[in-house]
């Protein structure tokens, strides 16, 4: 099975990158940008022949359309490495973060394509939060509805079913991936346990693309939205579940060492999840092309042509 990681950064070789490279049945795509230290990474490249650094140079040259309308400086940009790895034939696609350093155990369970007894979380309220039903159910996920967190831990019935996942996310021991508020509020430093996984749900949950591991089906639908702010992820993952792909949340397998951010404008940047997710969500029960109506117009434009490379690329 051919598997690549792919990630963007614009920070020298984190340890978290390093340890990356050492899963050698993994191939890793690194996306430049304006800011990376790109001779570290071309370094990097030419000592370990899984790793691929793609320069803006190269971007420009071979996704030129797709590159202009991301812009610079933008976490969105790894969509380009997501094109690049299902060129390369990849099957499996685990996009991280540099900031999550991978534990021992990381990639060795893969659920995606095979039956997977979880316990399930069945409910009739719009959205599911991951984490709530966890040791850490003080916290919420990023982007989960904050019109629904006085509920979120009491509105299920916990069975067990198997299912084929599309997606798998894993979790993150550390400063985990949390809404701003929440963080603000707690500042955590979590261990979560795993005897609480793998879980699933049979109504929307938000997962990132921190540590998450995708089928080269669901790849082909995915991709990180610029213009949304914080949502960009979450809202995507959400629109996923409306196409009827199937999540599957696993136990951690990073660490996240954060890297230094302001918490208060992450705040500012969720807050078009504050305001539109749950309208959103109920909006895409009913008909996922309503997701649309939800995104500016650079969102839009970066959807399309993401497609239409996408659409040529050989399944």
């Amino acid at each position: 099975m051919t598997k690549y990681i792919v990630t963007t950064t614009i920070y020298t070789p984190s340890e978290a990158i390093h340890k990356f490279i050492t899963f050698s049945d993994w191939n890793i795509i690194i996306v430049g940008d304006k800011k990376t230290p790109h001779d570290k990474y071309l370094q990097l490249e030419q000592q370990n022949k899984n790793v691929q650094y793609l320069t803006p140079e190269y971007q420009e040259n071979n996704y030129k359309e797709l590159s202009d309308a991301i812009g610079w400086n933008k976490i969105q940009r790894r969509n380009i490495g997501f094109i690049e790895a299902l060129k390369k034939g990849a099957e499996i696609i685990a996009s991280v973060d540099d900031d999550n350093i991978p534990l021992d155990n990381w990639g060795e369970t893969i659920y995606i394509g095979k039956p997977t007894n979880v316990y399930y979380y069945e409910s009739n309220e719009i959205a599911f939060d991951p984490i709530g039903v966890t040791n850490h159910n003080d916290l919420w996920h990023r982007g989960f509805p904050i019109q629904d967190l006085h509920q979120r831990c009491n509105k299920y019935k916990i069975t067990r079913k198997t299912i084929i996942p599309d997606i798998q996310a894993d979790f993150w021991n550390g400063d985990p991936d949390i809404d701003a508020m929440c963080r603000l509020e707690h500042k955590p430093m979590c261990f979560f346990d795993d005897k609480y996984f793998p879980l699933a749900t049979n109504v929307f949950s938000p997962f990132n693309s921190q540590n998450t591991f995708f089928s080269r089906a669901a790849l082909k639908r995915y991709l990180v939205i610029p213009g949304i702010g914080r949502m960009d992820d979450i809202w995507a993952s959400y629109y996923m579940e409306s196409l009827g792909f199937k999540v599957v949340y696993n136990k951690a397998t990073v660490f996240q060492d954060r890297n230094i951010q302001n918490l208060t404008k992450n705040l500012t940047m969720e807050f078009i999840g504050y305001e539109k997710t749950q309208e959103m969500l109920m909006d895409i029960k009913d008909d996922s092309n309503n997701f649309l109506k939800y995104l500016p117009t650079e969102s839009k434009k970066v959807i399309d042509i993401y497609n239409n490379i996408v659409n040529d690329i050989i399944i």
